[in-house]
């Protein structure tokens, strides 16, 4: 399998804090690799430095090959990585249409000035179109994206991502606030979309085990800033020590 992202031996200390040390970790064509750990085991700080927001003390982080270590999250998206950032937290007034254009502008570095005439650039709103499409969210592409539906919401944080025609995307918590029964619908959107989209890997970090179980192809769980395990599904939910000590209870799938 070809190699997409990495880590190599990557630590990241705040004056005496560790928050990660010497984590080495992988993703390769046709992965979803879901991170776990409890609340303070790493994951944010790991994510950060997967998307460039942040430099590591030590070690390397790779994309292709490529050194991407503090590039920062714009360059990324043009080399072909990007992270659900939920957008409608940012801009709650715009547009489902005028949210994935900013988008598809900034992926074809057009300027912002089109927000006024989105649907007289055809290759902005057609592509506007096809990413809205593919989420189900065709029929709401006027209305104002604070209106929408938690799980529309979610929806629209990834389309975002999408829209920027991703190798990679990183998906933080993509289901978090959204009713246990809509759950696995939007990761089944994600996951169709992924496929009609040609995403090649996915890192999922995620807290809610259900999902992890269902989508993952192999489960990275940190504690207290180290690699506890790097495991596929199966055996990783079969040691009952291991469970107890990422989500802090004893659990059956």
């Amino acid at each position: 399998m070809t190699l997409l992202l990495e880590t190599r031996g990557v630590s990241k200390t705040y004056g005496p804090l560790c928050a990660l040390e010497k984590v080495s970790m992988a993703v390769h064509d046709g992965e979803l690799v879901s991170v776990v750990g409890p609340n303070g085991a790493g994951k944010t700080t790991l994510v950060n430095l997967l998307t460039g927001l942040l430099e590591p003390s030590s070690g390397e982080v790779l994309f292709r090959g490529k050194n991407i270590a503090g590039v920062g999250p714009v360059e990324l998206a043009d080399q072909g990585l990007a992270r659900a950032f939920q957008l409608i937290q940012i801009f709650p007034k715009l547009t489902v249409r005028e949210t994935i254009a900013a988008a598809v502008i900034s992926r074809q570095k057009k300027r912002w000035h089109l927000f006024a005439r989105l649907s007289a650039d055809r290759d902005v709103d057609g592509r506007v179109r096809e990413v809205a499409e593919i989420f189900g969210l065709s029929q709401r592409l006027d209305t104002v994206a604070a209106t929408l539906s938690q799980g529309e919401k979610k929806l629209l944080d990834v389309a975002s991502a999408f829209a920027l025609d991703p190798q990679v995307i990183l998906l933080d918590e993509p289901t978090s606030g959204v009713s246990t029964a809509d759950k696995h619908g939007i990761m089944k959107t994600l996951m169709a979309a992924a496929e009609r989209a040609g995403v090649k890997g996915i890192v999922l970090v995620e807290h809610d085990m259900d999902l992890v179980s269902a989508y993952s192809d192999r489960i990275i769980a940190l504690w207290e800033g180290r690699v506890l395990a790097d495991l596929p599904p199966g055996q990783f939910f079969a040691d009952p020590h291991l469970i107890e000590t990422v989500i802090g209870k004893r659990r059956s799938f």
